[in-house]
């Protein structure tokens, strides 16, 4: 099968993607205009767009045009609902699925009338919807209850690359941390205020325990300079660890160095919770908010704590549970692995669209 994938390059999702197609023996095409950051398959054919701003979206639509024409393609994939589904739709290429993500579903669509519309219009456009989870799925649906195809299509986990690994662990210390952008919308200020007040009240109360502590923040972003200067202010600077930016392969080293995970987003957008998955692999406990599709990995009290959201205190109670009792960190890792491997195995969930894309084919 020859599949076009049209999607920003530069994400890591889409890289997985078109690299798990390839590896499966189909002729994959990314169709873009961002550029590539992480390693892709060298059977993808990778066709840059000539405009690559906001407008790009809708100025390149001769040159897609004439891409599918050369190329052919048996089905077009379409990612975002919002600028790569907007060229989707003006280029007229049939049968595309579109995978919404997020933000374009949440954010974008909110943002005025117009872009309600657009997203709408995208939606009704494509051919099949494909959601990573039923949150998000319900929310694609409140926006376009007019969808009969739509599908849930979990963005899974590489079990042979994520996996607890004994050769990263300091047992010397206690690692809280995160592995996201440091962007407003992921409650890192959230989980570092929340670490400081365990570092405080476990020092007043079991210094011994205090001292082991260390905090560890993993991705880059616009908030990192913010972030740092917070965890000045609170006087954990010594005990804390800024990474910036790693590439996807370099995930499952530093989710080893992690003792407990913790994932405390602010809003609804945050629709999968890849990162958590991914922490679970590891065999981690997890902390996450009740927000967007968080809940939906995480099994309360059997493989991690869901807190209420923006909720430091809940947050800092949640660690410190973790922090003096290892037999429970251990117990919900070890269900936290298990679970994900029963739902979020990454070559099921690329199985799983196989079936879709037979199933639009077929239609």
């Amino acid at each position: 099968m020859k599949i076009a994938f049209l999607s920003g390059a530069n994400s890591i999702h889409t890289v997985r993607w078109v690299n798990a197609l390839a590896e499966r023996g189909y002729e994959v095409h990314l169709i873009t205009q961002h550029q590539a950051i992480d390693s892709i398959h060298n059977s993808v054919i990778l066709h840059t767009l000539p405009f690559k701003s906001l407008l790009g979206y809708y100025l390149n639509t001769f040159s897609l045009k004439r891409i599918l024409k050369n190329i052919s393609p048996q089905l077009l994939h379409v990612h975002r609902a919002s600028g790569y589904a907007t060229l989707a739709r003006l280029s007229d290429f049939h049968p595309f699925i579109l995978s919404v993500w997020g933000s374009d579903v949440y954010e974008f669509p909110y943002n005025s009338p117009i872009h309600y519309n657009t997203v709408r219009n995208n939606l009704l456009a494509a051919d099949w919807v494909c959601s990573t989870s039923e949150v998000m799925a319900k929310q694609t649906k409140d926006i376009c209850p007019e969808l009969k195809n739509l599908s849930i299509t979990p963005f899974g986990i590489d079990m042979e690359k994520f996996y607890s690994n004994a050769e990263y662990k300091n047992s010397n210390v206690i690692t809280v941390g995160t592995i996201k952008t440091l962007a407003p919308k992921y409650g890192i200020d959230i989980l570092i205020k929340a670490f400081a007040k365990v570092h405080k009240e476990l020092g007043n109360n079991v210094p011994d325990i205090a001292n082991k502590l260390r905090l560890l923040i993993v991705g880059g972003g616009k908030d990192q300079e913010k972030l740092e200067l917070l965890v000045k202010q609170l006087e954990i600077t010594e005990i804390t660890k800024f990474t910036g930016r790693v590439s996807h392969i370099e995930v499952p080293k530093y989710m080893n160095h992690l003792d407990i995970y913790v994932a405390v987003s602010r809003f609804d957008s945050e629709s999968f919770g890849v990162a958590v998955i991914e922490a679970s692999a590891c065999a981690l406990p997890v902390i996450v908010s009740n927000v967007g599709g968080l809940p939906e990995v995480v099994q309360n009290e059997v493989t991690g704590i869901i807190v209420e959201q923006e909720n430091i205190q809940s947050t800092a109670d949640a660690i410190i549970r973790f922090i003096q009792d290892p037999i429970l960190r251990k117990n919900m890792g070890t269900a936290g692995r298990h679970h994900i491997l029963e739902n979020y195995e990454w070559n099921e969930n690329v199985t799983r669209m196989e079936k879709v894309y037979e199933q639009v084919l077929s239609s």
